[in-house]
């Protein structure tokens, strides 16, 4: 009869290992950080058991998001997570009504009243352990850091948990206002308490006896009070047991089967010879053939160019156009025969009307005295906001301005997808009006920031980290989902030899699967026209753009000015609207 069990929890970030006696006494534990390498971390671990313990004679068992791959290349039984959660909670704290578990990746409530009822984290990873880590990283520290700063909090703000590019949105504007670390921090740790009870409770009440585990809410302590205080528990309906962190590696040993036994230095030898994993990863075909079919689409795109102009040598009325967007502020100024003699494109900092301030500064700076803005339009999300505060003659919405714009390049044009930072669009035009309009809302992956998150995390700047992706051998097929799960499918990659080159490849045939397959939910590309414009400052990149055209099969229009075509159109409505009175 075996006498002492192997549990091992294979998470999205981190490895666990418990080894327990048969009076389920703990004989050792370990918890690492895995960073992908899951085979050398699990290998480590087991060296420590063995110097910790001596080679005993265990029975093994796998559980964990992570863990099914390897249990079967190592021959070890595997459990699923919620039977090893299950099966500890019973035995150290069977009056658990409720438990919460925080991953790095994956958020869980299980609720044990009337059968077992469990609620997962499906397609987003906003509030999850890595959320925390990319926020806390805003706030150049990390995770313990920002527990340390929640400690003296003074004011919670509401931010976005359910996305972590969103999120960054709702901080930096409170960053660039003076807002504490502390209160920052303690805002990130409450955007995650109302992301794991709105997402997942679903309406569902938490109530009785509730159990909080996982690597989150073991170590941050300050993130654990803000579930309490959020779901007003008295101080006996909390259970935060010794070892929550590792309560699925426990339970996966209180599952083993005394049949199925090793010792931990045949364990140690597997993992350290290299167990050969099959690629996890798919691969894409690369975005162009050589550098004669690259030179081929520059010159086609070369084509989709405004006439510009220059607005301090410029003679008679003008037309200006302001985009005030999410994240971003864009100004036209376009002359009476559409040639644009102005524009302007900067960061909001949180205030667009300031941004939109200095723009106008700047234009009356090289404005000529006798030329005259004798009309003007404002629009996307700050539209209103411009027109009052600048008195402005009229405001218009994005989606019409955008028309207005990519009209004036394609004229007979029947679709047009716009990707900017956070948002993407794509307007359907039928008898040349606006027909229909699909927004991403509750995501942004496969937007513009998403791609500059990636390319800061390794090191690149984005022009470079768009122009690796050009020529990519073999680009790998990140899907279309959630920023932080893209990040260890990433990490997969990687190990497996994937370079810089296949990464940023990978991720433009991403922005364009999330942009075609879920937020346009299109199952047959050619539903999207024939005459196709696209725009928004993420199709400068000419690695979304080859994308998109290799994925729909379409050649697209993609104006000069991709980036400020809101602005564009803004002001050729205003050019559009003249009657030869000066309102301006």
């Amino acid at each position: 009869m075996i006498n002492n069990m192997l549990g091992i929890d294979i998470g999205s970030t981190t490895v666990k290992i418990v080894i327990i006696n048969k009076d389920g006494e703990i004989l050792f534990s370990d918890y690492e950080r895995h960073f992908a390498n899951i085979q050398e971390t699990l290998a480590g671990l087991m060296k420590k058991a063995l110097d910790a313990l001596g080679d005993l004679k265990v029975a093994p068992v796998i559980t964990g998001s992570g863990g099914l791959t390897i249990s079967k290349h190592m021959g070890v039984p595997f459990v699923q997570e919620v039977i090893a959660v299950s099966t500890a909670l019973q035995d150290y704290a069977p009056q658990t009504d409720v438990a919460i578990e925080l991953g790095g990746e994956d958020a869980k409530i299980i609720y044990f009243t009337n059968g077992i009822d469990q609620r997962m984290n499906g397609i987003c990873a906003g509030g999850t352990g890595s959320f925390i880590d990319q926020m806390a990283s805003l706030l150049n520290t990390d995770a313990a850091g920002l527990n340390e700063y929640a400690k003296s909090y003074q004011i919670i703000y509401p931010i976005a948990a359910r996305c972590g590019v969103f999120a960054k949105s709702d901080i930096q504007p409170l960053i660039n206002e003076g807002a504490t670390k502390p209160d920052l921090s303690i805002s990130v740790f409450q955007a995650v308490v109302n992301q794991t009870i709105s997402g997942l409770a679903c309406g569902k009440p938490i109530r009785g006896n509730v159990a909080f585990l996982g690597g989150p809410l073991h170590f941050l302590t300050e993130l654990k009070k803000a579930f309490i205080r959020t779901l007003k528990l008295s101080d006996d309906q909390v259970i935060a047991p010794e070892h929550s962190h590792l309560f699925a590696a426990i339970g996966a040993a209180m599952n083993a089967n005394p049949e199925i036994t090793t010792d931990i230095s045949s364990l140690h030898d597997k993992l350290s010879h290299g167990i050969k994993m099959d690629f996890e990863v798919n691969r894409m075909e690369p975005l162009f053939a050589d550098e004669a079919d690259y030179e081929a689409f520059k010159e086609r795109h070369a084509k989709h160019t405004v006439k510009k102009g220059n607005l301090a040598e410029y003679e008679g009325n003008c037309f200006l156009g302001i985009d005030a967007g999410s994240t971003t502020t864009k100004v036209a100024i376009v002359g009476e025969d559409g040639s644009l003699l102005y524009s302007f494109y900067s960061n909001n900092n949180g205030s667009p009307l300031k941004t939109a301030i200095r723009s106008l500064k700047e234009i009356y700076e090289i404005l000529p005295k006798n030329v005259k803005i004798v009309r003007s339009c404002s629009t996307g999300y700050g539209e209103a906001l411009i027109k009052a505060a600048l008195v402005l003659d009229e405001g218009e919405v994005e989606t019409v301005a955008h028309y207005h714009a990519a009209a004036f390049f394609e004229p007979d044009v029947d679709c047009i997808l716009d990707i900017g930072g956070q948002d993407m669009k794509c307007i359907k035009i039928k008898n040349n009006t606006v027909d229909n309009v699909l927004l991403n809302e509750a995501c942004s992956s496969g937007c513009g920031s998403f791609i500059e998150t990636f390319a800061k995390s390794l090191n690149y700047e984005i022009e470079d980290f768009a122009k690796v992706a050009l020529f990519a051998k073999n680009p790998i097929d990140l899907g279309s989902r959630c920023t932080v799960f893209m990040n260890s499918k990433v990490k997969q990659a990687q190990k497996e030899g994937a370079t810089v080159a296949d990464i940023s490849s990978g991720l433009a045939y991403s922005v364009i699967k999330n942009a075609l397959f879920k937020v346009i939910k299109l199952t047959n590309p050619k539903d999207l026209g024939a005459k196709m414009v696209v725009q928004g400052g993420t199709f400068y990149n000419d690695a979304v753009l080859r994308s998109f055209e290799k994925i729909s099969g379409i050649e697209a229009v993609r104006p000069d000015i991709a980036g400020i075509m809101g602005a564009f159109g803004a002001a050729l409505i205003a050019r559009e609207h003249y009657s030869g009175e000066e309102t301006t």
